[in-house]
């Protein structure tokens, strides 16, 4: 069970009555988890099998983004037409909703991120460099704070971990501090957070009155410490 169905047994044992989660649980249509199940198999198949994904000629196989985006396509058009929903109505339910903003926040402020990190380089990350020189492990930091901007795990470890390379950090430690690179929950424009405030019925994900007071603040902070703490002693007991 997720945060959100530990929130709602809370709500549900304080008031006696159901906030929503359960209840749209059980109006859920069987399609949606048949569909996702068709989809989950088919995915792991193809990546276990590169052969199915080798097209007549092709020199290599198609990519795994190519395929899931496929599939996901054609496992929609089959639930549509096996459903025989009213497609009109598509549009207009908040999922989809959900789903178009969260498109439009990964890319639009991913690139935002990656061009302002690629405007400001020469500034951002030689006082990271400085940084990370007197204390090493305020490099997590530095990842930390670039991956808040970048909205980017791989955008965010091509940028720093170079740097790290060079600065002469043992590579243990810098693999200790790769859950650092996780920061884009911090401020809560990110497309999942923003999606996930909108599918959660019973309304306890919420963002606070001062922005960074959000329901993934707290969640992430200790993940991302308790991960690098974990990961920094490990290499330290082991290396």
């Amino acid at each position: 069970m997720n945060l959100t169905g530990a929130r709602s047994l809370v709500a549900i044992w304080r008031n006696g009555r159901d906030t929503g989660y359960f209840s749209a649980i059980r109006r859920r249509p069987r399609g949606d988890l048949d569909g996702r199940t068709l989809l989950c198999r088919t995915g792991r198949l193809a990546g276990l099998f590169p052969d199915l994904r080798h097209l007549p000629g092709a020199k290599s196989a198609i990519g795994m983004p190519i395929v899931i985006e496929v599939v996901m396509m054609s496992v929609a058009a089959i639930m549509l037409m096996l459903t025989k929903v009213n497609v009109d109505e598509v549009p207009k339910t908040a999922t989809l909703r959900a789903g178009v903003v969260a498109v439009i926040g990964i890319f639009g402020l991913a690139w935002l991120g990656d061009s302002f990190i690629a405007a400001n380089k020469e500034v951002i990350v030689p006082a990271i460099g400085h940084l990370a020189e007197v204390a090493p492990w305020t490099f997590a930091f530095g990842l930390f704070f670039a991956s808040v901007l970048l909205y980017s795990q791989a955008a965010t470890t091509r940028a720093l971990m170079p740097l790290g390379i060079v600065l002469g950090i043992p590579p243990q430690f810098l693999i200790a501090m790769f859950p650092s690179v996780n920061g884009y929950f911090f401020i809560p424009t990110y497309g999942s957070l923003i999606a996930a405030i909108n599918f959660d019925l019973s309304g306890t994900t919420r963002i606070g009155k001062y922005v960074l007071n959000h329901s993934f603040m707290i969640p992430g902070l200790v993940a991302t410490a308790t991960a690098v703490s974990s990961g920094l002693l490990l290499a330290r007991l082991m290396f």
